[in-house]
């Protein structure tokens, strides 16, 4: 929720500190404390935000892909399904629910990479689906779909058909993969110049599931308008 210095950055072996927040990894759990404070555009007043997160995955995937044929750029989804648990005491909110845990990493920045992509992921009776696919920077379209077993272990499966999604407010491209090509949007929960995440009706190799998709669009993030705006959401910290 804060752009920090990179002083302000300590890494360990099961551990990362950005600032006053913190994440570790338990060993049958990962543990996120969260001390910050909000900024909404045009709000002066930075209301605390301050609580902890619990992911605890149901299943572990070790396998990581990569998303370009140099694998500058790789996708790891660590916990394809997982048990999530938030108390925060600023504001006063807890919940309980299902959850999933993933991570993109790589040897140059998205925007340099990728023009736009597109993912999706659905807990199904027996493990879950992720769709993914986008355009990178040299035009070429990658596109895949995975099975993730109970156990987590990956497996190809059968891309569906593009199924169109309504563009979101701020005209962010978004679609996904379904049988037929039907999906539909239940809610819309960011819409940003560059960025859409939302709740997904669709049905998947006859299962009908609630999924999860996001659409980036890196050639708008990467303009200078939306780099000018990106403060007023995001605040930075010089400690």
């Amino acid at each position: 929720m804060t752009e920090r210095p990179s002083g302000a950055v300590v890494q360990e072996r099961d551990t990362l500190s950005i600032g006053p927040s913190a994440m570790r990894w338990t060993g049958d759990a990962l543990e996120i404390d969260i001390d910050e404070r909000d900024k909404r555009l045009f709000n002066p007043y930075r209301r605390p935000v301050r609580g902890t997160i619990r992911v605890m995955p149901e299943a572990l995937n070790t396998v990581s892909f990569g998303l370009d044929p140099a694998a500058r750029h790789r996708w790891h989804c660590l916990a394809p399904r997982a048990r999530i648990g938030v108390e925060m005491k600023e504001p006063a909110l807890s919940w309980k629910g299902g959850a999933y845990c993933d991570s993109n990493f790589g040897d140059e920045s998205l925007e340099e990479g990728f023009r736009l992509w597109h993912w999706s992921r659905a807990h199904a009776a027996s493990g879950s689906v992720v769709n993914y696919e986008g355009v990178r920077r040299d035009g070429s379209h990658f596109a895949s779909a995975l099975r993730f077993a109970r156990d987590g272990t990956p497996e190809p499966a059968e891309l569906t058909m593009v199924a169109p999604l309504p563009n979101s407010f701020w005209q962010v491209e978004r679609k996904t993969r379904a049988d037929k090509g039907e999906a539909s949007v239940i809610k819309t929960w960011e819409d940003a110049p560059f960025y859409a995440r939302s709740t997904l009706s669709t049905q998947l190799y006859g299962e009908r599931m609630m999924a999860v998709q996001e659409s980036l669009d890196l050639d708008r993030y990467a303009s200078p308008i939306v780099q000018f705006m990106l403060p007023f959401r995001m605040p930075r910290s010089r400690s």
